[in-house]
């Protein structure tokens, strides 16, 4: 277990004094009305939606080691795919999420017209490019099949590494690029879709394919050590954050908890549990 620091300290002592005002002042109002339900021991439970690999693993890891002292726990409920999280937050039947970047976040909220807020990003999982056949993205053969996500958000993402390799040009007006805005192909490269979660399972069937961060970890792939082409990340529009309805972003447990994912022990835990940098803090 890391070492207290002083902030972990101070968010502990805060939101133990925030939930204690928050229960005076509005009786039982807050456990009905708000995110979260309070328990005889005064301990908040929250349920949180999460994708296994890593984004389950860092809620566990706050619920062991953190969450108590803080005045909170966790209810951490796993999902697979990428749709659901937040039908199921907006539906109520999760008090948070946290799976998610932006691009995907604004999509579904615009799509969906969910009344959903999202926090700072948490941490980043590259993309990365990765084959069974071949040991260098230049060893790809003319007329070479490349998987890629089929979802708009993530699909530009897996083309924009691929135009940063210069195995693309994408067209200079796309805003969010699709294959249908690939300008120059001189590889006469072949593009096929599958879903983020099923992508990991083509690689025996093409030559390669581009690979969410947590659909490769839990393929038991690492971007800095198996990928062809790893995504930068430096100054990375995808970091993965904790989502809540609108009306629950100033809930003093939805609070506690976005403290506790960005604290020096989470980055710690980031750092020394993903030591190839498949997983980087975001904060």
């Amino acid at each position: 277990m890391p070492h207290r620091t002083h902030r972990s300290l101070g968010i502990a002592a805060a939101a133990a004094a925030a939930l204690l005002l928050a229960a005076c002042g509005n009786g039982d109002d807050e456990a009905d009305n708000g995110a979260g339900t309070e328990g005889e021991d005064g301990i908040v439970e929250l349920s949180v939606g999460a994708s296994p690999v890593p984004h389950a693993q860092i809620l566990q890891f706050i619920d062991d080691e953190l969450a108590e002292e803080a005045g909170i726990s966790l209810d951490i409920q796993e999902y697979t795919d990428y749709v659901i999280p937040n039908e199921a937050l907006h539906a109520g039947e999760l008090d948070a999420n946290y799976f998610q970047h932006e691009p995907w976040f604004n999509a579904e909220v615009q799509e969906h017209g969910y009344d959903l807020a999202h926090f700072e990003g948490v941490h980043i999982e590259p993309f990365a490019l990765y084959s069974t056949q071949h040991e260098s993205y230049e060893d790809l053969p003319e007329g070479a099949t490349i998987a890629l996500n089929n979802d708009p958000s993530n699909q530009a993402r897996g083309l924009v590494l691929l135009e940063e390799a210069g195995l693309i040009t994408l067209s200079a007006d796309w805003q969010s690029a699709t294959i249908l805005d690939i300008e120059d192909n001189p590889h006469n490269f072949e593009f096929i879709e599958a879903d983020a979660s099923a992508l990991a399972r083509t690689l025996d069937d093409v030559a390669a394919a581009v690979i969410n961060g947590n659909n490769a970890l839990e393929a038991g792939l690492s971007p800095t050590e198996d990928g062809l082409l790893v995504e930068s990340g430096e100054d990375n529009p995808y970091a993965n954050f904790l989502a809540v309805r609108s009306e629950d972003e100033d809930n003093e447990a939805v609070q506690i908890l976005q403290d506790l994912l960005t604290s020096d022990e989470v980055r710690e835990y980031i750092e020394e549990t993903w030591t190839d940098g498949a997983v980087l803090p975001a904060f």
